[in-house]
């Protein structure tokens, strides 16, 4: 991690919302998941928020040796949006604990503000990550 990591980080991201970002697109092998309405996932509107605090923080680690993984997600879905909509995310790093990061974020479709909440980022050594994994799936393949 740079020196640079510290809270006050912004950032700001945009993402036009396709249709295979709905609601039905989530899990399509549910039934009751197609018959929903084809509306922004909350699913896929949380990995939205993900990627804009990872792209806060990109500049500020060793990348791509270190990245984050999220941890904790706390946030509202407070409004519907259609595909064809254009969402914003807007986070801030709030607070830096050693290699755990808290953001503060929101996300709004131009409309209605449509998230708001806390979303927590462990910072990670890739390869390291990598190789527990690894080895987890060893033990489940030796059962």
């Amino acid at each position: 991690m740079k020196d640079t990591l510290k809270p006050g980080i912004r950032f700001e991201h945009k993402y036009l919302v396709p249709a295979n970002k709905t609601v039905p697109a989530l899990y399509p092998e549910s039934p009751e998941f197609l018959a929903m309405p084809e509306v922004f996932a909350t699913g896929f509107m949380v990995g939205f928020l993900e990627w804009a605090c990872i792209m806060a923080i990109k500049p500020h680690l060793d990348w791509p040796e270190e990245q984050s993984v999220g941890t904790h997600i706390n946030v509202s879905h407070e409004a519907a949006t259609p595909p064809g909509l254009e969402v914003t995310a807007s986070v801030e790093l709030t607070i830096v604990d050693g290699r755990r990061l808290t953001f503060a974020v929101s996300a709004h479709d131009g409309v209605d503000t449509i998230a708001r909440g806390t979303h927590e980022r462990y910072v990670i050594n890739k390869e390291k990550f990598d190789n527990k994994l690894r080895d987890k799936r060893e033990k489940i393949n030796q059962r």
